[in-house]
């Protein structure tokens, strides 16, 4: 009989690449419609928010919809965009399916700088991407206080002294 001796660091490496291939497998590999995770599967569109000196530029990452899929709303500093992407192919019956793109409701929501004018935000949509021009706000200027310099003026006599109570001293 052979002793082998244990090393418990040996077995974590096998576990681990199993570990590694179920979660690998679960989220990289697109889900068949058919399937119960197809349901948890959520289509979020892809976006970017471009800085410039004047403005903030959002694309969105929206192919496959018409501009009245898509909704655009604000509340207080939040810009939100949300939609519906509906599966336009339907099949029914018996026969192989392979379905890869993702399909449901959707809303993606960016905080604005303080100070956005909502009226002054325009948007275009245009080969399945929609823009998104967010004027900047202005910049508050600081409110300059002068400062007086020099010795406080000595208060002048009154006309009216008597009128006021004052006795004139008679020298």
């Amino acid at each position: 009989m052979t002793l082998v001796r244990w090393e418990p660091t040996r077995e974590l490496g096998p576990l681990q690449n199993e570990i590694s291939r179920l979660f690998g497998d679960f989220f990289e590999l697109p889900l068949s419609a058919g399937g119960a995770a197809a349901s948890r599967r959520q289509w979020l569109p892809a976006m970017d928010l471009v800085e410039s000196v004047d403005e903030y530029v959002l694309h969105a990452d929206l192919p496959g919809l018409r501009s009245d899929d898509v909704k655009i709303e604000i509340d207080e500093d939040v810009l939100t965009v949300s939609g519906e992407r509906r599966s336009a192919h339907e099949h029914h019956g018996d026969g192989y399916r392979w379905i890869e793109r993702a399909s449901g409701a959707f809303s993606r929501s960016l905080r604005l700088p303080r100070g956005i004018d909502p009226a002054r935000i325009s948007a275009s949509f245009a080969d399945g991407v929609l823009e998104v021009h967010i004027p900047r706000p202005e910049q508050r200027q600081p409110l300059s206080v002068p400062i007086e310099t020099g010795a406080t003026p000595a208060a002048a006599p009154t006309e009216n002294a008597e009128a006021i109570g004052e006795v004139p001293v008679a020298a």
